[in-house]
């Protein structure tokens, strides 16, 4: 009775890990999608006619904002090339902390990334005085949405976290009725 307990105590940690790697996975594709816009966006600036008038600043912002977009990528599309290499070996507890934390870094430098974009563009279409101001409005959005809104969620500290609802990317067991 014990052993069956502890396998099954195995099999249900596996079954949250495999949830747990699916389910950032499956968010990290969405958001790549709008990385590699991003990225051919500023790679066809680069041949537009007018991309000749950006001042130094404009070009710092420019690369800048290049090189941000393409370590985004990399850190994004990293733990889906590590579960391709290794999810199916058994190594998802290795894999979901350090998919985790790449997210996370991924996430931090898209906001910084998108910025960039704003602040180039702004900057470029009403001046470097408006460019910067909308560009502190946006940051501060994403200051607001990504690191303050989870902070005002986040359960009570000795309170038991509610019950899982089934959402997004969690499976719901069908009840086997008599």
């Amino acid at each position: 009775m014990r052993y069956q307990l502890q396998v099954q105590r195995r099999e249900k940690a596996r079954e949250r890990e495999s949830l747990t790697v699916a389910e950032l996975l499956q968010e990290l594709r969405a958001v790549q999608t709008g990385v590699q816009i991003l990225f051919a966006f500023l790679l066809g600036l680069a041949f537009s006619g007018r991309f000749a008038d950006l001042d130094d600043f404009g070009l710092g912002t420019y690369v800048a904002t290049l090189v941000l977009t393409v370590i985004t990528t990399a850190l994004i599309a990293t733990p889906i090339t590590l579960h391709r290499r290794m999810g199916h070996s058994g190594s998802n507890p290795r894999i979901v902390p350090i998919a985790a934390r790449m997210a996370e870094i991924g996430f931090a430098l898209l906001a910084l990334a998108l910025n960039g974009a704003i602040l180039l563009v702004t900057t470029f279409v009403l001046g470097r005085t408006a460019g910067i101001c909308i560009t502190a409005l946006t940051a501060s959005v994403f200051v607001g949405l990504w690191l303050f809104l989870p902070w005002v969620l986040r359960p009570a500290r000795g309170a038991k976290s509610p019950e899982r609802l089934p959402g997004a990317g969690q499976r719901v067991k069908a009840s086997r009725t008599p």
